[in-house]
C-alpha cells in the first residue's frame, strides 16, 4: 500500500499535488497550518485514505512532534511505500542584507531548509527497519542557482536543499538502499507566493516590475499543470535519484 505525505497541502502546488494523488487512489497524509475542506470531501468521494495534520512548520519542537507522530502512524501500516513531498516554503524576508528582521530570516530557513531535512532523515531512519521504499521529492526553485537582489535568505534555503538532496541521494546509492530523492523546480506559477512577491516594494526587490509582468501578461503557468508533470514523473519510476528536475523539461516531454 502507497501513502503520501504532502506539506503545505492545504493551498497552491500542495494542494493540486493532493488533488492528483488522491484521483490515482493514493492514501493522503496532508500537513498544513490549516486544512483544506475541498481535499477531504474529494477524498470521501473517491473512497481514498486521507488524514490532516495540523502543522506549523516554522516551529522545530511542533515539526519535531507532529512528524514523529506521523511516522508512528504510517509505519504500523506497514506500507510498500512512501511518496514525502517537502512542497512548502515561504519567499519572505524580501529585502536587501542589512535591512531584514530576524525573525522572517529564522522563518524561512526553518521551513525550507530545516523542515525538509528533519523530516527526511526521520523517515530514512525509520526505513531502515522495514521493507518500506521511501521517495522524497523536495521543492526547489530556479533562485538556488541564481542570485536574486533582496531574495538573499530564499536563494540561500533553496540552494542548501538542493545540495541536501543531491549529498541524501549519494549516500542512499553508497548504502545501496532502495529510496530515491530528487528536487523539482516548478517554475513561475499564479499561486499567493507570486502574489506576496509583486505585494513588494521596487526598494526591496530590484525585479518586482518584472514579475508584475509575468501576471499581466498571462505567463504563470497553473498549479495543476506542474503537479501532473511533477506526479507523472514520481508515478513512472523514471525518476534519477538525486536529480533536481526542472518544470520545463518536463512538459516538453
Amino acid at each position: 500500500m502507497k501513502y503520501a505525505i504532502i506539506t503545505g497541502a492545504s493551498k497552491g502546488l500542495g494542494k493540486a499535488i493532493t488533488q492528483r494523488l488522491i484521483t490515482e487512489g493514493v492514501h493522503v497524509v496532508s500537513v498544513s497550518r490549516t486544512e483544506n475542506e475541498e481535499l477531504k470531501k474529494l477524498a470521501q468521494e473517491k473512497q481514498v485514505y486521507y488524514n490532516h495534520f495540523p502543522c506549523n512548520l516554522s516551529l522545530e519542537n511542533e515539526v519535531q512532534e507532529v512528524f514523529m507522530d506521523i511516522a508512528h502512524y504510517i509505519f504500523q501500516k506497514n506500507p510498500t511505500e512512501i511518496l514525502l513531498i517537502n512542497n512548502a516554503g515561504v519567499v519572505e524576508p524580501i529585502h536587501k542584507v542589512g535591512c531584514m528582521d530576524p525573525t522572517p530570516i529564522t522563518r524561512n530557513i526553518q521551513i525550507n531548509l530545516i523542515a525538509p531535512i528533519y523530516i527526511s532523515n526521520l523517515f530514512l531512519n525509520k526505513a531502515q527497519h522495514t521493507n518500506t521504499v521511501v521517495q522524497i521529492v523536495n521543492i526547489t526553485s530556479g533562485a538556488a542557482v541564481r542570485p536574486i537582489d533582496g531574495w538573499s535568505v530564499y536563494c540561500s534555503s533553496k540552494a542548501g536543499l538542493n545540495m541536501f538532496t543531491q549529498t541524501t541521494a549519494l549516500e542512499q546509492a553508497e548504502l545501496k538502499t532502495p529510496h530515491l530523492i530528487i528536487a523539482f523546480n516548478p517554475g513561475i506559477m499564479d499561486t499567493d507566493m507570486q502574489a506576496v512577491i509583486r505585494s513588494s516594494s521596487t526598494d526591496a526587490f530590484k525585479e518586482l516590475e518584472r514579475f508584475k509582468a509575468f501576471k499581466e501578461n498571462n505567463q504563470l503557468v497553473q498549479a495543476a499543470v506542474v503537479s501532473n508533470a511533477l506526479i507523472d514523473l514520481v508515478l513512472s519510476g523514471d525518476a534519477e535519484n538525486g536529480k533536481i528536475y526542472q518544470i520545463n523539461e518536463l512538459i516538453q516531454k
